[in-house]
């Protein structure tokens, strides 16, 4: 008799609405004017925002219609699997019970089109003809690039330059599609140029290409901006993840008593993670949220929790969340989605409210699971997603010590097939740790600015 493994839903499983988070996270902070100190409102939100994303941006209402095109381009990959690691299970000789979420079936091969896609949909019936963006590892860069391609725009991504090297397949996957790519800092923009003055030698980071694609934006009215993580809107995109996973553990006959996320800006987080904390807040069963990041950009466990700007040059609104300071220049780790100074407000605020768990892992301890994964379940997973991966490792060998048999539920936020080379570095004992200075942390941390009712 062959075990469960495998449990999947249907095309007519997909979820119909988004889940919005924000009607779960009381007492959200207003978006901050840096000049006048005031909250932002839709008007200002309109500038580099659709109209229906500025109202699902500051909605509180618990839930938003999916529009039929973005079901019908959905239906390409959507309900996602969910599998039971039981091969994982046996390796590490624990009584839990693993499961993960695998997003990696997506057409770019992570999370990242759920959210992209109706991005790319509200844009163009908003009059836009092209789409821009900043991406780190280059997964966000890639969905832009396939949901510009799928409405017929265009688009344009500046990359962080140190993953812009490191990961030319994704490059030339967005190129694929029809996207322009730049490494970020480039020369093309004012903020690009500015920094390249200031450093040389400048590795790139979320906050400058976020800086460069803002200045694109500005200076290009027909090109629309697009957000890859953090904000209300791409986190209740997201929540179609943890929706179907629900409806999955359930065809299990099970339910997770921990859900593990890898944290960067938080959306994928977001989306497996917070259909489950609706359902604990609205009397559903208990069950600990832990999001997992980096050592070398630990935003949520060496960070403060503050108002500051989401990119390097102070071009966006000042947002409350936990914060490295946007002037902060993580190393040149491989997990290039996870490289972000900041994190959703959403999160942040669950994290502050401790309705979920921060915990923070070395590069070569998540490349450790990512291979032990690789040579159980078969999946080579992305960067980012070793952290979820050796956070739920950490949990099933805790449940191994302590004799209990828990289920742990991890999001698979995508593969790594374009990142071998990263793997090759890990198995060749060449892959450094890239632990961060204080005089780094000291230096991002001054930049946050100071606010009086911060």
């Amino acid at each position: 008799m062959i075990d469960p493994i495998k449990y999947e839903l249907g095309e007519s499983d997909i979820p119909r609405t988004w889940l919005n988070p924000a009607a779960d996270i009381g007492d959200i902070a207003p978006i901050i004017d840096p000049v006048t100190h005031e909250p932002v409102g839709a008007e200002g939100l309109a500038k580099t925002m659709a109209p229906a994303l500025v109202e699902q941006e500051l909605s509180t209402a618990d839930e938003f219609e999916i529009p039929e095109p973005v079901l019908q381009h959905y239906a390409k990959w959507r309900c996602t699997p969910l599998y039971r690691a039981r091969a994982l299970e046996q390796a590490l000789g624990t009584p839990a019970r693993i499961y993960y979420k695998y997003e990696g079936v997506a057409p770019t091969g992570s999370f990242k089109p759920n959210t992209a896609i109706p991005q790319a949909y509200y844009n163009k019936l908003n009059g836009k003809t092209g789409l821009v963006g900043e991406t780190g590892a280059g997964q966000w860069g890639s969905a832009v690039a396939l949901a510009a391609a799928l409405f017929g725009m265009e688009a344009k991504v500046f990359m962080v330059k140190v993953s812009f090297e490191q990961k030319p397949y994704r490059r030339t996957l967005m190129e694929t599609y029809g996207a322009t790519c730049s490494a970020s800092p480039s020369t093309e923009t004012e903020a690009g140029r500015t920094i390249r003055a200031e450093r040389p030698d400048h590795p790139g980071s979320l906050g400058t290409a976020k800086s460069e694609a803002l200045q694109f934006a500005f200076a290009n009215p027909d090109y629309g901006y697009t957000r890859g993580s953090a904000l209300n809107h791409v986190c209740a995109h997201q929540s179609v993840i943890g929706q179907e996973a629900i409806l999955q553990m359930a065809l299990a006959d099970d339910y997770p008593d921990i859900v593990v996320g890898a944290a960067g800006g938080g959306s994928n987080l977001a989306g497996l993670a917070f259909p489950f904390l609706r359902a604990k807040l609205r009397g559903g069963p208990d069950l600990r949220l832990i999001a997992v990041e980096p050592a070398a950009c630990p935003t949520l466990t060496r960070g403060r929790i503050a108002y500051d700007h989401a990119d390097s040059q102070g071009l966006t609104p000042l947002f409350r969340m936990h914060t490295l300071g946007h002037k902060f220049v993580p190393p040149a780790f491989h997990a290039g989605g996870l490289r972000a100074h900041n994190i959703a407000p959403l999160i942040s605020r669950a994290v502050e409210d401790k309705l979920m768990e921060a915990v923070s892992v070395r590069q070569n301890d998540c490349f450790e699971a990512g291979v032990l994964f690789a040579r159980t379940e078969g999946i080579v997973p992305a960067p980012e997603s070793t952290h979820a991966i050796r956070g739920a490792i950490d949990e099933a060998i805790r449940c191994r010590e302590e004799g209990t048999s828990k289920a742990i539920l991890l999001g698979l936020s995508g593969h790594g097939d374009f990142d071998l080379v990263a793997y090759q570095r890990y198995l060749a004992g060449e892959l450094p740790d890239d632990a961060l200075s204080d005089e780094a942390l000291d230096f991002g941390l001054a930049s946050i600015p100071a606010l009086a009712h911060a």
